[in-house]
């Protein structure tokens, strides 16, 4: 049965990519051996339970050989159906032209953007070796499970993989192991063209322990696989990769091809390969039923072994009933309603956002023990670290303290992205990273999968625009803004004093959006208004007697600009209103009457004022609106320069706000 399965695997790929006329096969085809020896024989999952804690994760990062993953989870029993099969690349089917977290049963990560996937089980397996440290204890192993992944050429040449491997290998991830399927080929053609590089030398000095399979002369050599991964599995101190050398659509007459990459077969050589592999003669999507109780015999040991861990947890919640308790809440994602706790809200002298995140961050942390995170190398300056107290000792994560909750992602924003989202989706963490803002560029698409999958993943982003000052326009973010509120999905938070930033911590850690904090290196007022009202996204901070006449629009840094225009406004009987808006995407989420009471649509005279792009702003300034931001990039020199070269000045929102009102 063990080579009609791994034909099964191949056959239903094939088919299903036919039926599309769309499709990448080479994979599937090549490396259903390596998934069979997997998930036959090593695999930890129940497939009438898919979200067990304990169960092993599998990630396919080559995303785009997604029938793989579709013919396995139909084959083991994860309620994929043959018309699934039948769909897929289809609107609203569940099989996807790439995986999808959340939409298909037993898909524990999107991937298909080459790379990610390897960061995103680099981020697990850091999961797992964190919620191991902490709640494990002798003869009671509550956490113990590997993460599996298959790459291909592609994941290995993109640079994240460079950046999420090595930091695997500087820490010890003994759990993670990766297959490759190394068949030199890509869409272009043979990989000579682009990428000779030794593999298993590079993956060695990145602290990796090399197994090598060849997979070439005897492709469907299962014991060879099942004997590399055992050999994997005894190495704790090292994370693994398996290189497995294979041919690219192996048994079609495309077999090492890059023909077969990512294109159908065609009818005519599917057919071939059918004959080739020996496959019955039986309708399309049929399999042998031998083949279907073979398979079943995983699904069994895996429900048997999650029988025996449910029976070791109920010894486990006797023996440590404090520690059950907070594991279970943890895997749940539960935690305290921090909008009650008012010492997030208690701010008196002028501070950056950056520095009230740092305090609001180390309040919430002390009430939120699955809070784990760190930055690419920057916490003394985003100040992103939890620091140690008299009762609470955060530490940091390392190969001698995986129970550490700071990170050290070290300089690597992309695989740090994409590592948080691995975190997160692993449960029983809630995952944040911290950059600069102007290298949220770097993490842009990790950032952009948050928002895909809905995880929330929180990412501090300081040092937020021209107040950056000195250090120019290289780190001056100007486009930034615009670039991460375009993300469906995604929360972009820029608060203007300490209340905002704790509202906005809040709201980071509910729901089920990614959060960006985008915060100030420079220091801001405080307002006697702020507070919880920010989570609606924007609220009046300061109005006036009866309707305005002019409505000052502004996020972070900007409203003290507006604060100040108001008063002077005032001198002249010029009504204005400050609207503070940090987060567009919450403020769209309300009712049209809260909007409408907050910014009247008869109030046309408006001025909207941000240190970014103005293309966000189009839409409250209106016709007869005016908007001040940044259509240049910025300048080197000390920030309150560059906001007055820039018009970033009490005196240019007002004298922007008579011009509103003239029109």
């Amino acid at each position: 049965m063990k080579q009609t399965t791994i034909n099964a695997i191949r056959i239903l790929s094939a088919e299903a990519i036919q039926k599309a006329n769309s499709g990448h096969p080479g994979l599937p085809l090549g490396s259903a051996p390596i998934a069979y020896a997997l998930f036959q024989n090593f695999l930890k999952f129940n497939n009438q339970d898919t979200k067990w804690d304990d169960r092993d994760r599998f990630v396919l990062s080559a995303g785009h050989g997604s029938m793989l993953d579709y013919s396995l989870l139909y084959l083991y029993g994860f309620g994929l159906t043959k018309e699934d099969l039948m769909n897929f690349r289809q609107l609203d089917s569940k099989t996807p032209g790439h995986p999808e977290y959340g939409h298909t049963v037993g898909i524990e990560t999107t991937t298909g953007p080459l790379g990610q996937g390897i960061a995103n089980a680099v981020g697990m397996a850091v999961a797992e070796a964190h919620l191991a440290a902490k709640f494990n204890r002798e003869g009671f192993p509550v956490v113990d499970h590997y993460t599996y992944a298959i790459c291909g050429d592609g994941c290995l040449e993109e640079g994240i993989s460079y950046e999420a491997c090595s930091f695997a290998g500087t820490h010890e991830l003994g759990k993670l192991i990766l297959f490759y399927d190394d068949n030199d080929i890509t869409i272009e053609g043979n990989t000579d063209i682009t990428f000779k590089e030794d593999i298993a030398t590079r993956f060695e000095a990145q602290n990796w322990q090399v197994i090598k399979v060849d997979l070439v002369e005897n492709p469907d050599n299962v014991q060879l696989i099942c004997d590399a991964i055992l050999l994997a599995q005894k190495e704790t101190k090292k994370p693994s990769i398996i290189i497995c050398k294979t041919k690219i659509g192996y048994g079609t007459p495309l077999e090492g091809s890059h023909k077969c990459h990512g294109a159908p077969l065609g009818v005519e050589n599917l057919q071939k390969t059918k004959e080739k592999l020996g496959w019955p003669d039986i309708p399309a999507f049929e399999i042998p039923e031998e083949v279907s109780q073979h398979t079943a015999l995983a699904g069994k040991r895996g429900a048997q072994k999650q029988r025996d861990w449910e029976s070791m947890f109920k010894e486990y919640e006797k023996r440590y009933p404090d520690l059950a308790a907070e594991y279970k809440k943890a895997m749940k994602g539960e935690i305290v309603d921090l909008s009650k706790v008012d010492d997030l809200f208690k701010f008196e002298k002028p501070m950056a956002t950056r520095q009230t995140s740092a305090v609001v961050l180390n309040k919430i942390a002390a009430l939120v023990p699955e809070l784990v995170g760190g930055s690419a190398d920057l916490a003394p300056s985003n100040l992103s670290d939890m620091k140690n107290t008299d009762t609470i000792n955060y530490g940091d994560f390392t190969p001698e303290n995986y129970a550490g909750r700071n990170m050290h992602f070290g300089i690597r924003e992309h695989a740090m992205a994409a590592i948080a989202n691995g975190m997160q989706l692993h449960g029983g963490i809630h995952a944040y990273c911290a950059t600069f803002f102007i290298f949220s560029d770097y993490c842009k698409h990790a950032m952009r999968l948050s928002a895909l999958m809905n995880i929330p993943v929180v990412y501090i982003l300081t040092h937020d625009s021209i107040g950056v000052g000195e250090d120019g326009p290289t780190h001056e973010p100007v486009e930034q803004l615009i670039a991460l509120r375009s993300i469906p999905n995604m929360k972009v938070y820029r608060p203007a004093d300490g209340k905002e930033t704790a509202a906005a911590w809040i709201s980071a850690l509910t729901g089920t959006a990614p959060t960006a904090l985008v915060l100030t290196r420079q220091n801001l007022p405080q307002y006697a208004n702020s507070g919880l009202i920010a989570l609606k996204g924007g609220y009046i901070l300061e109005d006036c007697e009866g309707t305005p006449d002019i409505l000052l629009i502004a996020s972070g840094s900007e409203v003290e600009q507006c604060v100040g225009a108001k008063a002077e406004l005032a001198k002249e009987g010029i009504k204005a209103r400050v609207i503070s808006m940090p987060c567009f995407e919450e403020f769209e989420k309300q009712s049209d009457e809260y909007k409408e009471s907050v910014m009247p649509h008869n109030v046309k005279a408006r001025v909207c004022v941000e240190a970014g792009s103005p293309y966000s702003w189009y839409k409250y300034a209106g016709d007869k609106g005016e908007i001040i931001g940044m259509s240049t990039f910025g300048a080197s020199g000390p920030a309150p320069l560059l906001f007055k070269k820039f018009g970033f000045t009490v005196e240019n929102v007002v004298e922007k706000a008579k011009k509103s009102l003239s029109k």
